[in-house]
């Protein structure tokens, strides 16, 4: 059953540092099976607190959603994304 892992970025704190996630986050994908559903494009809030921006990455599984989201050149790309910016994460299971 695919995965989703939805990223939300609510408040960009430091262009550089998000720079960097940038950079890191790419090398971390590997050969992890990512494929991106929508990367920041143009977004409209109908309910709720805005969002600065929104990707959602579809995976096989759950398994490989947390395998990637948990490797360790991921972790070191989300050391980058915390000093950038505020972000909420969230991992759902597709039907």
């Amino acid at each position: 059953m695919p995965a989703y892992v939805i990223l939300i970025r609510e408040r960009m704190r430091d262009e550089d540092a998000m720079a960097r996630y940038a950079e890191a986050a790419r090398a971390a994908r590997g050969d992890h099976q990512i494929t991106p559903l929508a990367f920041y494009g143009a977004h409209e809030v109908r309910e709720g607190a805005d969002a600065d921006g929104v990707v959602i990455l579809s995976f096989p599984d759950m398994d490989a959603a947390k395998a990637w989201y948990d490797s360790p050149e991921y972790a070191a790309a989300r050391e980058h994304r915390h000093q950038a910016a505020d972000y909420r994460v969230i991992f759902v299971e597709g039907v």
